[in-house]
Order: C-alpha cells, then structure tokens, then sequence
C-alpha cells in the first residue's frame, strides 16, 4: 500500500510550512541552549519570566515532596487535590470572580469548555482571528448558528447578532491576539452582549499578567467589569508554569465541572504545578517591575526600528510581529538571524492568513536593554543583506 502522507510531507515542506522540533538543553529564558549552540531568544511566551524564577521552582519542589508527582486520576475522580483547590479559589479572588476551573492545559479548556456551552440553540459570534484552540472548540460543539466576524469589527457583530434568533447566544474572543499583539474592543464587546442578551468567553491567555491592575488582563486594562464575561487563560505564559483555568458565574463553572469532557476525562493537573503556580500568581500581582520593564522594552523596540522601514505592528503586549509577507522570505529572515545567534519565531500559514507570515517577536521581562538593541542591530542587519 502506498502511503500518501509521503507525499503531502514533501509538498507541506515545498511550501515552506514545516516546522522543526528544536530540543532544549535547559530552562526558559532570554538565552536558550539548543544542542552545542546557544540563541539569544525572542520567541517563549514566559513573559515576565517566571519559568525559571527560583522561588517558583522552590514551591514545586516543596509541593513534590508533600504531594508526589502525578494527580493519579481526573479530577472528578480522585485527582482533586486541595492546591489546586485552593488554587482555585485564590485565582477567582485575584479576578474578583465568583468561581475557577483549572484545566490541564488551554487547548483542553476550549475544547471542553465550549461544547459544554454551546448546542443546537446556541448562536456562537467568533472572532476572525481567534486561537485555534477556539476555532477546534467550537467544530467540536457544531453549533445552530456560527458567524465568523472580521477582525474587532464591531459593526460586523452587530449585524450578525441583529440576525440571530436563537435563545443563547456566545461571542468568542481573545483579549490580547496571540499573533497580532492587538487588543480586543472590550468595552463595544460587553455593549453590545448587554443590548443582545449574549455571553462573551475571553481568552485572555497573552493579556494575563502582561497588561492590568496587578496583572489581572485585558479587562482591567481596559477599564471595563461585566457579569457576563467568562475569563479563561493559560498558566503556562506569564505565569510560568502550566495548565489553564475558566472563571465566572459560579453556575457556568459548575457545568462546564460537569459537562466538560476534557476535565472529566483527563488526569488532572499534577499538585507540584499547583503550587508552583501559587507562588508565580503571588510574583505576577505583587512584581510590578516586571510589568514596566516589559512596556519598556517593547517601547524601546519599537521606536528602535521606527526608521528603518521594519514597521512593527502597534502593541502594548509582549507580542510585537513583524509582518513580512509571504513564507520564503519570513523563513529567510529567521534563518539569517538564527545564523547570528538570534532566535525569533517564522510564524506561516495556518497559525496566520496567507499573505501575512512573520517574525513574531516576544520579549521577556528577564531581558535587558542591550539584548533589545541587540535584536534591532540584528534586523537592521538582515534588513541591508536582503539588498545586497
């Protein structure tokens, strides 16, 4: 028998679409060891860099000695163990929402918390440009209605929400687009899911941590409250650890704890990242420089490369992309960077639309002024070979 996969293999790579697995050597941070070489990196999402933050590894430790490594079972089952229960509950406070889930990872809370949401008389209004973790969530949950609007168009919500006649209706969105760096409108958001009676689910997965009132994301940044928004967001970014949690109304955690078959059928969240992630959410609300030297940095990136023609898209996240247009030239530029010991992430089709490959660019708090204008020099750099 012939085997197909083959085939698409080599018209995948034709296209400039692989990606390569790159082991690490050791931990997170803005220098990344890969086999005998070492990058300075500008591609983790371990934001305020609390990865490798010593006082978080300590608390895992503890938690490992206490506790064991594995959960053993779901959470539903015998897995629930009272950090990530308390966990839980401080993660709800920090929010200043009634309730928490944690999930084992994010794709895992999209996945099951949406088709526990959303059925036959569910209307779901999604962003353009959402995660595909979402985009999975929803196939998954095959809603009555599905309208995909263009990217923050507002107008174009309205619109669809005008039309629907179905009795519940959710407006799927990211708080911080994770390949953009861009904001959401919240506030026009929460408006019109007043004025339509919907829901709003947040990824908030690249807000969290970076943007907010001791972090607490892109409804704080943006000055807006509503009882009708379900938080979610990974814990493995600007936390540092791993898993990922949903918060709200206490009844919608209650059946998304029920219904959802990515927590009621997977191993729960080992104890050791509970309390790992304990101490990391107390670094992230309480570390304000962290936060500062994060927009400083992304200010100094900016405006270092504002001459040059590089035009960065606008960001007040971690995430400042460098739209270069097709996939050869987007790999190109990594490739001439990774040769200077520069890693930035060539970001193709289908994590973007066509026509839109990338250098996405993400800073750490852990890095410094010099290995900014380091990375600037770099793309300066490839920016004249490529008119050589």
């Amino acid at each position: 028998m012939m085997n197909p996969y083959a085939s698409r293999l080599a018209d995948w790579r034709a296209h400039g679409l692989a990606r390569d697995l790159r082991p690490l050597g050791g931990p997170q941070g803005p220098l990344l060891a890969v086999a005998q070489e070492h990058f300075l990196a500008f591609c983790s999402s371990d934001y305020l860099g609390l990865a490798n933050e010593p006082r978080v590894r300590e608390a895992a430790h503890e938690a490992l000695e206490r506790y064991g490594f594995g959960a053993g079972a779901s959470a539903l089952v015998c897995g629930y163990y009272a950090l990530v229960a308390e966990l839980e509950a401080t993660l709800a406070e920090w929010l200043g929402q009634p309730r928490a889930l944690v999930f084992s990872s994010g794709y895992a809370a999209h996945v099951g918390t949406i088709p526990a949401l959303v059925d036959q008389e569910t209307a779901v209004f999604s962003d353009a440009l959402n995660h595909a973790s979402m985009i999975d969530g929803v196939r998954l949950a095959r809603p009555g209605q599905l309208s995909v609007f263009p990217h923050n168009d507002l107008v174009a919500l309205e619109a669809a929400l005008q039309g629907c006649s179905l009795p519940y209706r959710w407006i799927l969105t990211e708080g911080v687009f994770s390949m953009d760096g861009d904001q959401a409108p919240l506030a026009g958001m929460v408006a019109l899911a007043e004025q339509y009676d919907a829901w709003i689910l947040l990824d908030d997965a690249h807000g969290l941590g970076v943007l907010g009132e001791q972090g607490r994301g892109s409804m704080s940044h943006q000055g807006v409250t509503s009882s009708r928004v379900l938080h979610m967001a990974t814990l493995g970014k600007a936390m540092g650890t791993a898993g990922a949690f949903v918060a709200g109304d206490a009844d919608i955690i209650e059946w998304i704890a029920q219904r959802a078959r990515t927590h009621m059928f997977s191993t729960a969240l080992p104890p050791m990242v509970a309390g790992a992630t304990h101490v990391a959410l107390k670094l992230l609300r309480h570390e304000e420089w962290r936060r500062k030297n994060l927009q400083q940095l992304g200010q100094q990136l900016q405006q270092g490369l504002m001459s040059t023609g590089l035009a960065l898209q606008p960001s007040q996240s971690a995430i400042h992309p460098l739209i270069l247009g097709d996939n050869p030239r987007a790999m190109a530029a990594a490739a001439w960077l990774r040769a200077q010991g520069l890693w930035v992430a060539a970001i193709r089709p289908p994590s973007v639309p066509m026509g839109t490959s990338r250098l996405r660019i993400s800073l750490s708090a852990r890095h410094t002024p010099e290995q900014v204008e380091q990375l600037i020099e770099g793309l300066k750099q490839w920016q004249e070979s490529e008119h050589v």
